[in-house]
């Protein structure tokens, strides 16, 4: 798998600097040589490998731009994922954030409102919640999730441009679910973060284990959560929660078929794609979209502007990529605000124009190598490595 992944980075590089046709990852991977067929382990070492990070298998996935945002995150910041055990809470840095800009109680913070419709003009954007309140401004900054967008679950008025709405329904919007159980002891070796299940008949079935009794987690708290995405998330989000915890505590009676598995003392498990104000967990780079493509999404339309992790091309559906879109959209928004003559930094070393974001009503079937710039939404060198720990 190692050496049939690296081969398909090589390729990706190809792929790109020749403005060659983009593949799903499951074509480069059988290219490369790694075929795993009805082999249930070599199945479940791939979700490991690629489905765990994307929330999609390897035929949904687009293959140079999957392999991209992989590297452009991990080589530039970290090699591995660590589990969040801050106390505080996720969002411990964003109440931060916006402590430093907004007073306890802030009337301009509107918390539990449910947007219905957003109005836009080359005036500016109106926007009404369903409780019959509404907001006017020059400008508007709409985050909602790709999953919120494909739902229609805000009305805009007009409709979106249908070079928009197409983006907008190619793009992926993937549910990863992590189901907890706590027991009253660990009877998994303490020792091992990570497990790994091969079902015999079905590829994602609680394909991988993740113990918090280990050092540097919450050593003795006799917690392990598995993991599993797309369709088997929707199909556990829509199943009650003694049917999922039944089959949960089959699958670790069948990993350790030596040890009493005694009925957990806790269970819980988050439903994502059934939360309206979500519907999925984060995006994925979708078989067929090309950078331009992408760009449609990002694209503001009049004074409605767009940002959030899907509208990163090089970040989507991490952290930073949400970080930078908002960064970067707020700046250009400020900018016309001081003056449509300003430029603004983005990414803090490279001035761009305020006001209309590229967008394309003709589409290639291909990315031309000098279309990955700034103002498609690609300001970092596709072949970085710093920060990368051999």
């Amino acid at each position: 798998m190692d050496a049939a992944y690296s081969i398909a980075e090589q390729d990706a590089g190809y792929i790109l600097t020749e403005n060659l046709q983009d593949t799903s990852m499951r074509a480069a991977y059988s290219v490369a040589g790694w075929k795993p067929k009805k082999d249930m382990h070599a199945q479940a070492l791939e979700w490991w490998y690629w489905d765990w990070e994307t929330a999609y298998s390897p035929e949904e996935s687009g293959f140079l731009y999957g392999i991209t945002g992989y590297n452009l995150t991990f080589y530039q910041w970290s090699d591995e994922n660590n589990f969040v055990i801050d106390q505080r809470g996720f969002n411990a840095f964003i109440i931060g954030e916006a402590n430093s800009f907004l007073k306890k109680n802030d009337p301009r913070l509107l918390l539990n409102t449910m947007v219905k419709s957003v109005a836009y003009t080359p005036q500016g954007v109106t926007v009404t919640f369903d409780n019959g309140g509404c907001i006017e401004a020059e400008h508007a900054i709409a985050t909602f999730s790709v999953g919120v967008l494909q739902n229609d679950i805000v009305e805009f008025k007009p409709k979106l441009p249908r070079w928009k709405q197409e983006a907008i329904a190619q793009f992926q919007m993937g549910t990863y679910t992590k189901v907890f159980l706590q027991f009253n002891e660990t009877f998994w070796d303490v020792d091992t973060q990570y497990f790994l299940y091969a079902d015999e008949n079905t590829r994602g079935y609680y394909p991988v284990w993740q113990s918090l009794s280990g050092p540097g987690f919450h050593e003795g708290s006799n917690i392990i959560f598995a993991t599993v995405v797309g369709r088997e998330s929707y199909r556990i989000e829509e199943q009650p929660d003694e049917v999922t915890k039944a089959e949960c505590l089959a699958v670790l009676r069948a990993m350790f078929p030596d040890k009493h598995i005694p009925e957990p003392t806790a269970f819980m498990y988050p439903r994502w794609s059934t939360e309206e104000w979500a519907f999925g967990s984060y995006s994925n780079w979708p078989v067929g979209m090309t950078l331009e493509k992408h760009q449609n999404l990002r694209a503001n339309v009049d004074r409605l502007w767009f940002a959030g992790e899907a509208t990163s091309a090089q970040y989507y559906g991490f952290l930073q990529g949400a970080w930078f879109e908002g960064r970067d959209v707020a700046q250009r928004v400020a900018g016309l605000l001081n003056g449509p003559d300003k430029k603004v930094q983005c990414n803090n070393k490279t001035s761009i124009d305020c006001g209309t974001m590229l967008q394309y009503d003709v589409l290639h079937g291909t990315t031309f190598i000098d279309e990955f710039n700034i103002q498609n939404g690609w300001p970092v060198s596709s072949f970085l490595t710093y920060g990368y720990d051999e």
